[in-house]
């Protein structure tokens, strides 16, 4: 996998330039909307992004004009599978894999990231909008409520009832709404996305890779748990950083005056 040669797939790619692997949703015809083999594909390569230890910072992204329109409400799910079996056998594993993954994932969103698109957006652990982007809970239009965690996330983020608020009434939440009600990090040009998303993650790839694992396992913990719950998973974790390889080479570095050299373990 390699910026070279790409992995071959038929709705996404996946490319590898250095420490830093990208997935496109490659399906812009349709708006890069999901379906079953789009998801099957989505997961195999985000488990092998995890399980690469070359690869230190991961991005998601979509080709053409949208990030994600959301679900294929056109695709077949398959004979006898409802849209429970397709939620939870061909979303949630994905969900979960990027949530768990013992990488970062930069969310870098062009256009609209609709539906369940948005799902996606809001699971990374961090996000990069285009200045024209936008995040759009579609449901109510069509008669569905929002699945693939949008509704667990725009609670945690902006509140009961202005996630409420961005359901019912379908309002396209611009990249700049976004960025003040923090389900945004950062805002960029829309031709300079891409670029921006990628400086970003080298810039996250120069850190050590088991503090940003378990920074990223504490903050996940914290969303999730009480105080102490949250205290007790740090000292659990802090002790995993202080025992490293990581650690003492930081140590060292700092004490040399040096960048440091960081391999992960």
């Amino acid at each position: 996998m390699s910026a070279q040669a790409p992995t071959q797939y038929e709705q996404i790619s996946l490319e590898q330039e250095g420490p830093i692997a990208t997935l496109t949703l490659d399906a812009p015809k349709k708006a890069n909307a999901m379906d079953v083999v789009m998801l099957r594909e989505m997961l195999d390569a985000v488990t092998r992004i995890s399980n690469d230890s070359t690869i230190r910072v991961a991005i998601l992204t979509g080709a053409g004009r949208s990030f994600c329109a959301g679900a294929d409400l056109r695709s077949d799910l398959g004979p006898g599978r409802t849209t429970a079996d397709h939620l939870n056998q061909d979303h949630r594993p994905v969900l979960l894999a990027i949530a768990h993954s013992p990488k970062p994932w930069i969310s870098a969103v062009n256009g609209a990231a609709a539906g369940i698109g948005s799902a996606y957006m809001m699971n990374c652990d961090l996000t990069i909008m285009a200045e024209d982007a936008y995040l759009y809970q579609a449901f109510a239009s069509i008669g569905l409520v929002p699945d693939g965690g949008a509704t667990w996330h725009l609670t945690q983020v902006v509140g009961r009832k202005r996630a409420y608020e961005l359901i019912a009434t379908g309002e396209k939440l611009s990249a700049q709404r976004c960025l003040e009600w923090g389900l945004c990090n950062r805002i960029s040009p829309a031709g300079q996305l891409l670029a921006e998303a990628k400086a970003w993650a080298l810039e996250l790839a120069q850190r050590a890779p088991l503090s940003l694992r378990y920074a990223k396992d504490a903050v996940r913990t914290a969303s999730t748990s009480d105080m102490p719950t949250t205290y007790d998973r740090e000292v659990e974790l802090q002790t995993r950083c202080v025992d490293s390889d990581d650690a003492k080479e930081g140590v060292r570095a700092f004490i040399e005056r040096r960048a440091p050299e960081f391999e992960g373990r």
